[in-house]
């Protein structure tokens, strides 16, 4: 059977990984359709509209939608896959690839999955002046006054609901149940007591549906201490969505690179892919991205839309490109943030030929 697949490469150098990237998922020969819904400066050009409605059906027709990275001028249609699609659960994996350049002493065996709400919190986008809340006179739980007399400023207000943190939980404990039966949560429900605490709350309700899954807690800041000191303790972790993107990237970072952070984003009925890299803009036009996130990102893909075979085969030959790499004790077939001397496309051939 076909499967269709929305392709949007993105701003900056971030086509340039996902060009290679298609090209190679077009070589598995397993039925695969990509299309291309104009959005950005070319749809705002041709159509009037930077995310027109035309493409937003060839999303709606097609089985998942594959991503770039955005640096705004194709944000209307990840804004479109995130909350027009409700992908709620941010996945965002933390492997270690043997041979990446990880600056941890002992980085081998570093296997969690980070799983992100990925829809309110934050990132709700409900902000303005201070001086706005002056008709609620709410009070600071710490500074005991007004908070609209606390002085000039902006504010942003902090949702969690029972919904969202609901199946966003239920999502990371059924993962955990693939995985290795250990589910975390990280909040900052010491401070936060209404907000993340609540988020906890909720949590621990769920837990006792899963009784089979272990389940442990730790406030936020103590948790991002122990994922550098003790990375290989953890399974699945669950987070609210500010915590949730902050932390994966630094989780890449113990990988080695942003260039080896893969990410999924999960609903009920839909799903996206996409390298959690950001379009890295100083190095645009150079042909020098690592695709190893755009990679590890299709290999996801792969697996959603039911081929897992395949999926494993990509994720293997990435694994054996950076072995080579590591036993020749060169890394001159990796890209430079890898200390490699080799372009992206050289790097997606090597993987094309470990296939």
């Amino acid at each position: 059977m076909i499967k269709t697949i929305a392709v949007i490469e993105g701003d900056d150098a971030a086509p340039e990984a996902v060009r290679p990237t298609i090209e190679l998922l077009g070589k598995l020969n397993i039925g695969l359709e990509f299309v291309y819904p104009a959005v950005g400066e070319a749809a705002e050009r041709e159509t009037g509209s930077a995310f027109p409605e035309a493409s937003r059906q060839i999303i709606d027709d097609a089985d998942t939608t594959f991503f770039g990275s955005t640096s705004g001028n194709t944000g209307n249609s990840l804004r479109y896959l995130r909350w027009g699609k409700q992908t709620y659960a941010n996945v965002r994996p933390c492997l270690h690839l043997p041979g990446c350049a990880s600056p941890l002493k002992d980085p081998d065996g570093i296997d969690f999955v980070i799983v992100r709400e990925n829809l309110e919190d934050l990132y709700v986008g409900c902000e303005g002046p201070i001086g706005d809340l002056a008709p609620l006179r709410l009070v600071g739980r710490t500074v005991r006054r007004p908070v609209h007399e606390l002085g000039e400023g902006k504010y942003a207000i902090k949702i969690i609901t029972r919904e969202a943190t609901e199946r966003v939980v239920r999502f990371a404990f059924g993962l955990a149940a693939k995985r290795r039966n250990h589910l975390t949560c990280a909040t900052k429900h010491n401070m936060l007591r209404g907000s993340d605490g609540f988020f906890l709350e909720v949590a621990r309700e769920v837990a006792a549906e899963y009784p089979d899954v272990e389940f442990d807690a730790f406030i936020v800041d103590d948790f991002a201490c122990r994922m550098i000191r003790e990375p290989k303790r953890f399974d699945v972790v669950v987070m609210p969505n500010l915590y949730g993107d902050i932390l994966s990237d630094a989780a890449g970072g113990l990988l080695g690179s942003l260039g080896l952070a893969a990410s999924g984003c999960f609903g009920d009925d839909y799903a996206y892919f996409e390298p959690a890299h950001g379009t890295a803009p100083d190095i645009a036009g150079r042909n020098i991205i690592n695709p190893t996130a755009t990679l590890l990102s299709a290999s996801m893909m792969l697996d959603h839309l039911g081929f897992a075979r395949e999926a494993l085969r990509l994720r293997d030959a990435l694994l054996r490109v950076y072995a080579a790499a590591r036993d020749a004790g060169t890394p001159d077939t990796l890209t430079p943030d890898q200390g490699g001397n080799a372009t992206t496309t050289e790097f997606c051939a090597a993987v094309t030929a470990a296939l």
